[in-house]
């Protein structure tokens, strides 16, 4: 009977024990989900804020003040991408970066950024006399939305200006066939990521740091 009973509470067990895997795995689909939504919503850290007269690296790039700077929620074609246009083939990427000189004007610009991507560049808002520049790359046709500006790329899109005008290639798949830099699309998940790897690379440095003063 004893031995009985014993069986008795083992069979009884498993369904706990079922019980609390799903449990812990909807808790880490929950704090999943919680992270992904203050991604969106939220800013990671101090804002980093620079100014000054600008160099158009290409029509998604800066550099300012000796730092490089990625237009955040944005993807415009690369520097070297030809684009097929109403009149044939066309170098896109140069016709991008003209845009965005064009909208700075030669005014100096002021960008905002909470985070880096995972090539250390500063992930940035920047505006120039009041104009945002992202999210007019994107309303003008020469940049498309990579996280945020789906309604200015709508727009762009549905009226055919800038690279809606004929065919193109996205900038990621052409960076991916033609060897360029792996990105991800900024939004909420790569948001973490990049927080992550920030506050880990930080720890690092001052473990390192730590260790050159001491030895």
């Amino acid at each position: 009977m004893a031995l009985r009973s014993g069986k008795r509470h083992a069979r009884r067990r498993k369904p706990r024990s079922f019980v609390r895997l799903f449990l812990d795995l909807a808790l880490a689909v929950a704090i999943l989900a919680a992270l992904a939504f203050v991604a969106g919503h939220e800013r990671f850290g101090t804002a980093e804020t620079r100014s000054g007269m600008p160099q158009v690296v290409d029509g998604d790039s800066l550099t300012l003040g000796g730092a490089r700077l990625r237009l955040i929620g944005i993807d415009a074609p690369e520097l070297g991408q030809s684009c097929v246009g109403p009149r044939g083939d066309y170098a896109c990427g140069r016709e991008a970066r003209n845009a965005l000189a064009e909208l700075i004007g030669g005014r100096p610009v002021t960008c905002e950024a909470w985070r880096r991507d995972r090539y250390d560049r500063l992930l940035a808002s920047c505006k120039a006399g009041g104009v945002d520049l992202n999210r007019a790359m994107v309303e003008r046709g020469w940049a498309i939305a990579y996280g945020n500006h789906d309604d200015a790329e709508r727009s762009a899109r549905d009226a055919g200006r800038g690279l809606w005008a004929g065919s193109f290639e996205r900038p990621q798949d052409w960076r991916r066939i033609h060897g360029g830099m792996a990105e991800v699309s900024h939004d909420g998940l790569s948001a973490i990521g990049d927080w992550l790897r920030s506050l880990f690379q930080g720890k690092m440095s001052g473990q390192e740091t730590d260790g050159g003063e001491t030895g």
